[in-house]
């Protein structure tokens, strides 16, 4: 089945540093893709997948397990890798959990990661229930759209499948495993009024990982997709910055860098 509009993936090729993106759970690229473009506008080669089982209908996730969507974004990320020197991963949410779990597998071929409102833990107090609910229920309403922004939509599913989120906590008991072995520069960007992400997903990241290039920033006026809120300008100019200082680029003087 074809992507719903705007839920497409996206692709641009410029310079020799590239940007991997990764959306989360139920979501899009749409979600990101205005941080792609940014990206692409800066001259760095971005790739944004769609992830497997998402952007067409919820029935199409429930057939999928984590280990598919993380292979097309192992996929994407191969295929950045051939194209350009230095490769940053950039993850929201769910998409954070998957680009940490890259980050272990790939060491350093991956420069950095920057993780918006991660999710590498449960949340649910029923989540140790789905491996039995998950034959019993078929979805749950959805998690997406939560934007503090009026008129700002994420295209995403009004239900998620059980399956699928019964997956989703496998990722997160594998992620948190290998925390310990991410060493790359992180930025992680939360929001402290977030309702599908709780705070103790970042803390739990920021506490385990070995990294000790580890810059925290607050989106204090975003809930959960906050690359589609009133902090994404914020996002954008410090995840920009930030791939700039690692790769050796030098720093914009214009609007497009507030770094300086």
């Amino acid at each position: 089945m074809p992507p719903l509009p705007g839920a497409e993936p996206y692709h641009h090729r410029g310079g020799p540093i590239g940007v991997l993106l990764c959306h989360g759970f139920t979501g899009s690229p749409q979600s990101l893709r205005p941080w792609a473009e940014y990206l692409a506008e800066a001259g760095l080669t971005v790739s944004l997948p769609l992830l497997p089982g998402h952007g067409t209908r919820w029935q199409d996730l429930a057939v999928t397990r984590w280990e598919d969507w993380y292979a097309e974004l192992n996929r994407a990320f191969e295929q950045l890798a051939e194209e350009c020197e230095r490769v940053f991963v950039f993850g929201l949410s769910m998409g954070g959990g998957l680009s940490l779990h890259l980050a272990a597998e790939h060491q350093e071929k991956v420069a950095g990661l920057v993780l918006v409102n991660p999710s590498v833990r449960a949340d649910n107090p029923a989540t140790p229930l789905l491996p039995v609910l998950r034959h019993l229920v078929p979805s749950r309403p959805g998690i997406t759209g939560d934007i503090a922004l009026p008129g700002a939509v994420e295209i995403g599913y009004d239900r998620f499948p059980l399956h699928a989120a019964w997956s989703l906590s496998r990722l997160w008991h594998t992620v948190q495993q290998e925390l310990v072995r991410v060493g790359q520069p992180v930025l992680l960007l939360r929001s402290p009024r977030d309702h599908v992400v709780s705070p103790a997903n970042s803390a739990l990241v920021l506490a385990r990982i070995s990294s000790v290039d580890v810059t925290e920033r607050l989106c204090e006026r975003s809930f959960h997709v906050a690359t589609l809120d009133y902090d994404a300008e914020l996002i954008f100019e410090e995840s920009l910055g930030f791939v700039r200082r690692l790769a050796g680029v030098p720093q914009a003087t214009d609007a497009t860098d507030q770094r300086g």
